[in-house]
């Protein structure tokens, strides 16, 4: 299959990777041109386990190309896959889908013979629709029509998650669209990967309702947590006993700082927006957004509450600034409102993260960025695990003690058992734990 990716950003690179490396011809493209430079001299825009590795192999097996030219490559197309950012809009928290809909425009002037046009994108209810509209008021060639094939990519996990998925969603409204992504995914059904072929409103859809669900656990959990510490209980166990329930299932049941990433943040605000916008409120996933946010304003406050209710002349080490392990993303981390709540209450801040410093650079002023883990903690009041990087998950608890100043260690991931931290003369404070003392 030829196969034209619109967009190098994570899904678009990821998947016309993997497209590839099933024995597809695949081109990626993209309008900045430093961004297609850097892949043509494999340089990875973003920072994901095994990608590089999968790019390299198949642009030496010459299956895999970059362009930031869209006409003289899309001539010979079978699939013109759209996987363009469509971030939340600051004003109401729509989903912008401006660069969804010019790189529809501009594929309908391109093409010259039909194609299936397939939105990878996060786009809301109805995006289809347009995107239909669009292609045959600028001149599509008659026979192109519109499928939505959403992703369900985990940064840190991509590659496994492509190649190895829960299921396939497919929208499509006519055969020939079924029957070329039916193709284009033919690879994957050797491992007997379910495919849901469904309507393309349906299709756009459950992505969505997927995010805000998982969101919804998230959040549930965390709530959980505040009660547990409150009444004595523990929400490790708490999590457990219900997550054995193949009901309720054991994952996003993690309390913690909060979610956020480039999906979740973006994905439930637009639900609520489409939810208002078809006179159907989402109460559950306003209440959901509320606590999340709530959540990660609270952090700074339980630092402060460690360090005896004040911040001022206070050095705290952060450990972990990505918003979650294996990914070097930045967006909506909960160590932007927690580093941002300790500067306000008149903190110093040292930070360190494996592979998320460039990016936190540019989001974060007044940090010190430190070299390492323990360079960061020298002379600390507090410490903070923020993200669980497998890196921090066996600290020397002694050296910690030696370089730190204070002996307060929050643990916002419940990396550390509570016992093996007072033995080394910290305090320990978790989340929905009992606190302890050295």
């Amino acid at each position: 299959m030829q196969i034209v990716m619109i967009g190098t950003g994570y899904v678009g690179l990821v998947s016309g990777a993997c497209f590839a490396d099933f024995g597809h011809h695949v081109t990626c493209v993209d309008k900045d041109q430093s961004k297609i430079a850097g892949l043509r001299e494999g340089r990875m825009p973003i920072w994901e386990p095994g990608l590089e590795a999968i790019v390299s192999h198949n642009v030496k097996r010459g299956r895999l190309e970059f362009t930031t030219e869209l006409t003289p490559v899309i001539g010979t197309a079978d699939a013109v896959f759209i996987a363009v950012g469509t971030p939340a809009r600051q004003s109401d928290g729509h989903a912008d889908l401006t660069y969804v809909y010019a790189a529809a425009k501009e594929i309908a002037q391109a093409l010259t013979r039909p194609a299936v046009i397939v939105t990878k994108s996060t786009v809301p209810v109805g995006t289809g629709d347009e995107i239909a509209r669009i292609l045959k008021e600028n001149g599509a060639p008659e026979g192109t029509t519109v499928a939505s094939n959403p992703e369900f990519l985990r940064e840190g996990a991509a590659i496994r998650d492509f190649k190895i998925p829960d299921r396939i969603v497919v929208g499509a409204e006519d055969e020939r669209a079924r029957e070329v992504l039916h193709e284009v995914y033919r690879p994957l059904f050797l491992n007997k990967a379910p495919i849901l072929f469904t309507g393309r409103r349906t299709a756009e859809l459950i992505k969505y309702a997927a995010n805000a669900f998982l969101a919804t656990k998230i959040s549930f959990i965390n709530e959980m947590a505040d009660l547990c510490e409150a009444v004595g209980a523990d929400v490790q166990e708490v999590a457990r006993g219900i997550g054995l329930d193949n009901r309720i299932g054991p994952k996003f049941l993690h309390a913690g700082p909060g979610y956020g990433g480039s999906c979740f943040p973006k994905d439930t605000l637009a639900l609520l927006q489409t939810g208002e916008t078809a006179g159907v409120p989402m109460r559950i996933v306003g209440s959901v957004v509320a606590v999340n946010d709530e959540r990660k304003v609270q952090m700074a406050e339980r630092v402060r509450d460690a360090l005896g209710g004040t911040l001022k002349g206070k050095k705290v080490a952060v450990l972990g600034l990505t918003f979650k392990p294996n990914t070097d993303d930045m967006r909506d981390a909960p160590s932007l409102a927690l580093i941002a709540g300790l500067q306000k209450h008149g903190a110093q801040v040292s930070a360190f993260d494996p592979v998320g410093v460039d990016h936190a650079r540019t989001m974060l002023d007044g940090v010190n960025f430190a070299e390492d883990s323990y360079s960061a903690m020298d002379g600390a009041d507090a410490l903070v695990l923020v993200t669980e990087w497998d890196e921090f998950r066996a600290l020397d608890l002694k050296e910690v003690a030696r370089r730190m100043r204070g002996n307060a260690l929050i643990d916002l991931r419940n990396v550390y058992e509570p016992e093996e931290v007072t033995r080394v003369g910290l305090t320990y404070r978790g989340v929905g734990r009992a606190t302890a003392r050295a």
